[in-house]
């Protein structure tokens, strides 16, 4: 196997490896972003219930205002809760992105160096081939000559 192959096989065997990071990022960050997305509709539907939820207490007995503070007490908190979650699923989603970013940038580069060595060969193959017909060009020009020369 010629110093030239090796050169491409072992591009290609980067390129394949850098392709699965790559694609593996994009299926976390596919992964964080529905995550996030079900945190945003749960911070949702939990903030409709707390506004939905009437806060004036008119008249009853003190019990019934105690158990409607206590519930008004719990869904804030599981607010606050399902917020801190978003928060957090943001995070993670923009590290994802970001993870996500550098991957397909390098596999890019990787590719990028295989698409410059192969335009490269084909620019010697075509200057090999201009400089055979160049020469094929002159042999021909060369025996016309000789020929004319010895008639």
């Amino acid at each position: 196997m010629s110093d030239e192959n090796r050169q491409d096989a072992g591009m290609e065997a980067v390129a394949r490896v850098r392709g699965v990071r790559e694609q593996d990022s994009r299926i976390g960050l596919k992964q964080a972003r529905a995550e996030q997305q079900a945190h945003e509709m749960r911070v949702d539907e939990l903030r409709t219930r707390l506004e939905s939820t009437g806060t004036g207490f008119e008249v009853g007995p003190s019990g019934s205002y105690l158990a409607l503070r206590s519930s008004l007490d719990a869904l804030g908190a599981a607010v606050r809760a399902a917020e801190v979650e978003l928060s957090m699923s943001r995070t993670i989603s923009e590290a994802a992105y970001a993870a996500w970013e550098l991957d397909r940038a390098r596999l890019a580069a990787v590719e990028a160096l295989i698409e410059r060595r192969l335009a490269a060969r084909r620019a010697e193959v075509a200057r090999r081939e201009a400089r055979d017909l160049d020469e094929m060009a002159v042999q021909r020009w060369q025996r016309n000559e000789t020929e004319r020369d010895t008639a």
